[in-house]
């Protein structure tokens, strides 16, 4: 019984630390994509029309929220399968 607890434990610490390295991944790319967008799009695209440039800045924060938030309902899913796979087959074992 214990086996199976500190299985369950290390499972939940490997799920928590890997939601966290994709919370800081996605933090640090929503702080600077958006910004070198600007940057760049200003300088190379749009020859210097500040007003395009944050057009494009916004749409790349946005498309960074939303992957983040693709990816979290993805993974969400993933985690509630196994847990109902590992349910299952619990009640096999009990029977």
């Amino acid at each position: 019984m214990s086996a199976q607890v500190s299985v369950a434990k290390a499972t939940d610490q490997a799920t928590a630390r890997a939601a966290l390295i994709k919370l800081l991944l996605f933090a640090a790319a929503l702080a600077i994509l958006p910004i070198a967008s600007f940057f760049l799009s200003s300088k190379y695209i749009w020859a210097g029309n500040a007003i395009y440039a944050a057009i494009t800045a916004i749409c790349i924060a946005n498309i960074v929220l939303v992957a983040y938030i693709v990816l979290s309902i993805l993974e969400d899913r993933q985690s509630s399968e196994v847990a109902s796979e590992r349910r299952k087959a619990e009640l096999k074992k009990d029977r």
